[in-house]
């Protein structure tokens, strides 16, 4: 079974998902940082922007990156800024996260059973991770997810409440 059209509809969900818990924070609240551990809505999904690009290539398909002055600013470690106009505004940032992740979900259905079986290219996740189909899976719906699992604890934290 190839696995595109399988993660596809989960990672649509994800997307539904993601414009369902940021649509109704306020875009001066959106890098705030209501405890100095807590990643901020901003930072949350600036991150997840710049993964999809990674899984396009991983994938084999052209999937244009989030601008490249992102990197420094949301790349794995990176820390977490409460501080105005750190990062992109709300718009922008959401804007691009969605033009990435649903670019990948649309080339997904058409990767080959070759691709996902392949070794995993990314050497750091490889042990973890060990083909290439485990680093879609991985990337498109887990860390997607924890993600913005962050963002719905943040909302409960400022009193946004659930956005189910």
């Amino acid at each position: 079974m190839n696995l595109g059209p399988a993660i596809a509809p989960s990672l649509r969900m994800t997307l539904g998902y993601a414009e369902s818990i940021v649509r109704t924070i306020p875009a001066d609240r959106f890098s705030h940082m209501p405890c100095a551990d807590m990643n901020s809505p901003a930072f949350c999904i600036g991150h997840l922007a710049i993964y999809a690009s990674r899984a396009g290539e991983a994938m084999g398909v052209k999937i244009a990156p989030a601008p490249s002055v992102w990197m420094d600013l949301f790349k794995n470690g990176a820390p977490c800024v409460d501080k105005a106009g750190h990062y992109p505004a709300k718009d922008v940032l959401v804007t691009e996260f969605l033009r990435g992740w649903n670019e990948v979900a649309e080339a997904l259905p058409s990767v080959s059973d070759a691709t996902f079986a392949a070794p995993n290219p990314v050497a750091s996740l490889a042990q973890r991770l060990p083909t290439t189909g485990a680093l879609l899976t991985f990337l498109c719906l887990a860390h997607n997810m924890v993600h913005l699992g962050q963002i719905s604890a943040w909302r409960r934290v400022v009193g946004l409440g659930s956005a189910m």
